[in-house]
């Protein structure tokens, strides 16, 4: 049955690589890490009919998301505006990801198999983000984001700790923004990489670790650390120098919902110490889900599927990007975010929601 695993979380045995990535100081480092894997010449990272967009893959994807990895160089740099998590979307130094969350929306837009692409043109996207800090400046007004700091998200599309593991990108762009002081890293993650405790980031890197009931994250969070091990790590990152944030991301409207996210949020108090509760705050995600992935799941791990798809409970949501997804009906998603906010304020009452939907 699939959970949370053990084993490695990568053992890299063939990595694709675009030619123009080879020739690069970060393609020939990551290279060097997996000096046993087999180099597959490809045209584009995007066309890689054995990784991505087969869906006759399905019964390999754990074996695809540990053995490949794929080396390209990002053409277009753009940092966008976002306003939620972050005032800005970062360019991706990577996408995809090692583990296989069953919800996740990043194969929506890129091969199902979705193993980690690794960009070797770091230099040109710090360059890109340190004029984009420049030209900001000091941020004017205090907004959710955050009171003082401009916030990048540096992982829309990949887990940024579990990148950490491929190559030094990560490390790169944290060591921008610890030398900017108008600014801050963010990026989400369920992977605990305790090798970013030696990072020394000075509170110029906001990590927010993904929590759920650990029952439900048994089902759908695979590949990923034990959410008491997610909890148990937050005090540690915050004496590492990290500014630490919750997501409580997706939350499943499930049969025992309130009770199991009560028990979870009660571990949370019992376990964090008074600095870390001191600068908690987190983002509260309801869960939205997709008819393709739903179909593409039932060929793997069906049993998620019966927590994530529930018709009578769901209605459609055509996304920004033109995406046909399904989320809660409207009135049961308020209802449940409104009963979300006071399990909060009862449980968990240091910790400051920068926005729940």
């Amino acid at each position: 049955m699939p959970g949370t695993v053990t084993a490695p979380l990568l053992r890299i045995r063939r990595i694709y690589a675009e030619a123009a990535a080879l020739e690069l100081p970060r393609g020939r480092d990551v290279v060097a890490r997996w000096p046993e894997a087999e180099i597959v010449p490809v045209e584009s990272h995007w066309q890689i009919p054995e990784v991505h967009g087969d869906e006759a893959n399905v019964a390999r994807w754990v074996r695809i998301k540990t053995e490949a990895l794929v080396l390209g160089v990002k053409k277009s740099l753009v940092t966008r505006p976002n306003g939620r998590s972050a005032d800005f979307i970062a360019p991706s130094t990577a996408n995809g990801c090692a583990m296989a969350c069953a919800y996740c929306y990043v194969p929506r837009r890129k091969g199902y198999s979705n193993p980690v692409t690794v960009f070797a043109n770091i230099d040109q996207i710090e360059a890109h983000l340190a004029r984009h800090i420049k030209r900001h400046g000091a941020k004017a007004e205090p907004n959710q984001c955050d009171p003082e700091a401009w916030v990048y998200d540096i992982g829309e599309n990949s887990d940024c700790s579990a990148d950490a593991l491929l190559s030094e990108n990560v490390r790169q762009l944290c060591e921008l923004f610890r030398m900017s002081p108008t600014a801050k890293a963010s990026f989400a993650t369920k992977y605990v990489n305790r090798e970013l405790l030696e990072w020394d980031p000075v509170g110029r890197t906001r990590i927010r670790f993904s929590l759920m009931p650990a029952e439900t994250a048994k089902l759908t969070d695979i590949r990923t650390s034990p959410v008491a091990e997610r909890i148990a790590a937050v005090n540690d990152f915050v004496d590492a120098g990290f500014e630490v944030h919750l997501n409580f991301s997706p939350v499943i409207l499930t049969p025992t919902w309130e009770r199991d996210w009560a028990e979870l949020l009660t571990e949370v108090d019992d376990t964090l110490h008074p600095a870390a509760k001191e600068q908690l705050a987190a983002e509260v995600i309801l869960l939205t889900h997709n008819e393709r992935l739903h179909e593409v799941n039932l060929g793997w791990h069906p049993k998620a599927e019966q927590l994530l798809w529930q018709p009578a409970l769901q209605e459609q949501k055509l996304s920004e990007n033109g995406a046909v997804n399904v989320r809660y009906r409207r009135e049961l998603k308020a209802d449940a975010v409104a009963r979300f906010r006071a399990l909060v304020a009862r449980h968990l009452p240091s910790c400051r929601i920068r926005y729940a939907f």
